[in-house]
């Protein structure tokens, strides 16, 4: 085990996620249990919580969408898989709707400890809003922390997933407010003669800013991915 996470339980963006053995609500599940696809492994402070049960539901009508991007989607409270279960079924009988992803019952604390879920100046037990992006090779590629009393905008996460796989396949960069469909940023030239060659192209190209910033729009193959 890395000796900066043992020490200070806090995961970096570009380190290869702690694996896990954990009881959920649709059984034992290790983090290896998803080589190959994306995944969203997002905290909550507890069940039965006004703001979670929100998020829960908002995850649970997003779920399509996820799961046309690869994506599964894994959650995690402290609270006891008996609880997750009553909570769940209470969702259930409210609104119709089946959480139809896991959720972690991590009763000592220890993956959110070693994902650094839980901030000790707010609580020593609570998670906070977590949410980590997991690549399909296991890579942590992004890390989003919400305060207990803020709700997580869900589109947000499911656009970050698109955007991160947009980049993967079109070794571009995404702009801001960059929404599926549109165009991505093309690498910076790194030569002289390569900023020329920018210049000149930039000359008849409409979605050219600067040699320094030009668009393009993506592959066709990487679009229909992304838009599966």
């Amino acid at each position: 085990m890395d000796y900066e996470l043992m020490m200070n339980g806090n995961v970096k963006i570009g380190q290869k996620a702690p694996d896990f053995d954990a009881i959920t609500t649709y059984g034992n599940k290790k983090l290896s249990d998803y080589e190959g696809k994306w995944l969203v492994f997002f905290s909550h402070p507890g069940d039965f919580t006004p703001v979670c049960t929100t998020e829960m539901i908002a995850f649970a009508k997003a779920y399509p969408y996820f799961k046309k991007l690869n994506t599964d989607l894994l959650g995690l409270s402290i609270d006891s898989n008996p609880s997750h279960l009553a909570w769940m079924y209470d969702i259930y009988c409210r609104t119709g709707i089946v959480l139809p992803f896991p959720i972690i019952a991590d009763r000592s604390g220890e993956i959110a400890r070693k994902y650094g879920m839980i901030a000790s100046d707010i609580s020593n037990t609570e998670t906070v809003r977590n949410v980590y992006i997991i690549d399909d090779k296991g890579i942590i590629r992004v890390i989003l922390v919400y305060p207990l009393n803020v709700g997580r905008w869900i589109p947000e996460i499911l656009r970050t997933v698109q955007a991160l796989q947009m980049t993967d396949c079109t070794k571009a960069s995404t702009p801001a407010n960059w929404i599926l469909g549109e165009p991505v940023i093309m690498k910076s030239p790194q030569t002289f003669q390569e900023l020329q060659k920018r210049v000149m192209q930039n000359e008849t190209e409409e979605n050219a800013f600067s040699w320094y910033l030009a668009f393009r729009k993506p592959e066709r193959d990487c679009y229909n991915k992304a838009n599966d």
